[in-house]
């Protein structure tokens, strides 16, 4: 572990003892990264911390810089109870909406932790479809720890997935925007028309496919 990072804030913990003192003992925090980006997946995590192992630095991961939480996630993976993770790709996202999409992925998050938890902190206002007492906190990534936890290796997972991705489709510069509408990104966009992981269900990549002539880019064809 990282001893580098501050401490915990307790105000991460409050709702986690609540828990604990009503008899929960594994408890797992859901997040998701990516329902923003106009393409590649929705990613989920689920992870369920020990009670008595703390792992200092743990914060929101749009908090933390890109080296601190990839050092986070080491620690997450070493330490933590277990994680899951769930990948909606894009065509499923432009089929049932990012909401859905995002709440199947978090179901699949939960159902590949290695143990069954008992409780569920659910980042957001919606609940995804499980047979398992929760609660959804919205800006949950922010008040609570698990669910920062989650936070954390969602964003990790989903940014080397776009670091992967940038080098099929370099033009659009998904290594730096990972997928967001950045300016850059709508350029490219406007430049090369969408490739095949741009989600058509979005705005301003439907608008772009209105258009005449547009080609399906892929800069590597054999891939």
């Amino acid at each position: 572990m990282n001893q580098r990072y501050p401490a915990i804030d307790p105000q991460l913990l409050v709702h986690e003892t609540a828990l604990y003192e009503r008899g929960h003992q594994l408890i797992a925090g859901v997040d998701e990264a990516g329902r923003g980006p106009l393409a590649g997946p929705v990613v989920a995590a689920a992870v369920i911390l020990h009670r008595d192992v703390f792992i200092p630095g743990i914060d929101d991961s749009k908090k933390l810089s890109e080296s601190r939480r990839e050092s986070l996630y080491e620690d997450i993976r070493q330490m933590a109870v277990g994680f899951g993770v769930g990948i909606i790709p894009r065509e499923t996202i432009d089929r049932v909406n990012i909401l859905r999409a995002s709440l199947e992925a978090m179901k699949l998050a939960v159902l590949r932790l290695p143990v069954e938890p008992d409780f569920l902190l659910v980042d957001g206002l919606h609940l995804p479809a499980l047979n398992l007492p929760m609660k959804a906190l919205p800006h949950g990534d922010s008040l609570s720890l698990s669910i920062a936890a989650a936070s954390i290796v969602a964003k990790v997972t989903r940014d080397r997935i776009m670091r992967k991705l940038d080098r099929m489709y370099p033009q659009y510069g998904f290594v730096r925007n990972k997928g967001y509408p950045t300016a850059e990104h709508r350029a490219a966009l406007d430049r090369f028309g969408p490739c095949k992981i741009h989600r058509r269900s979005f705005a301003p990549v439907a608008e772009r496919l209105r258009q005449p002539r547009i080609p399906l880019v892929n800069a590597n064809p054999g891939l």
